[in-house]
């Protein structure tokens, strides 16, 4: 734990804030009522600070769990190759990117509220596989490793089915523009990251025909 305080200061932070307050809120209706976002008050000038706060905020445990599990997965890798104050650009910024398009969306929708830490905890795997897209990890229920970038293609999958079956609070639309967020920010951040991406794969898909 001491070595995650040290080599991610940031991430740590996040991820136990991230926890401290979403299970405040699961006992707690009127935090999880002021810290939701709802596009139709934000598109008028009023809370738009929930654009934030409701990245702060889960549906449920098992939301909570999943998002948590795959932010731990990466942030922790992540920020030390990234940078401190980086990373914590990187998790704000996107957080606000991703939920600006459901504002827009739902500007109009007053019965409309959504919430968690998706957009942001995309932006994270997003960067990560933007530094190490061949990096072998192991995913339930596949009983092999998979590269990191197969990660990235199968939870885009699985959360674009999500957000078209959508009959919940969890913004499900914010995980592909958190994820666009976050390769975005991160190749502006550190450009070189480009070539050392197309050479990392480039490497190991010539390795397949020899």
């Amino acid at each position: 734990m001491m070595d995650l305080l040290m080599t991610a200061p940031v991430a740590s932070f996040i991820f136990a804030i991230t926890i401290a307050t979403s299970l405040w809120a699961f006992y707690n209706d009127t935090l999880y009522g002021n810290l939701i976002l709802h596009p139709y008050s934000v598109s008028r000038g009023q809370r738009v600070y929930t654009v934030i706060t409701s990245g702060m905020i889960h549906n449920d445990w098992m939301h909570l769990f999943f998002n948590m599990l795959s932010y731990y997965f990466f942030a922790f890798q992540l920020e030390p190759v990234l940078g401190h104050w980086q990373f914590g650009l990187l998790y704000t910024l996107s957080l606000i990117l991703s939920d600006l398009p459901t504002v827009y969306k739902h500007r109009n929708d007053d019965w409309y509220h959504s919430l968690g830490a998706s957009g942001a905890v995309s932006a994270v795997i997003f960067s990560y596989i933007m530094y190490n897209p061949m990096g072998s990890m192991y995913i339930m229920p596949f009983p092999f490793p998979i590269y990191s970038i197969v990660f990235g293609v199968l939870y885009l999958v699985y959360c674009n089915y999500a957000s078209k079956r959508a009959q919940d609070n969890v913004n499900h639309d914010a995980h592909m523009f958190g994820a666009l967020s976050g390769l975005l920010i991160t190749i502006v951040l550190h450009p070189h990251i480009v070539n050392s991406f197309i050479l990392q794969v480039s490497a190991v898909v010539q390795s397949w025909f020899h």
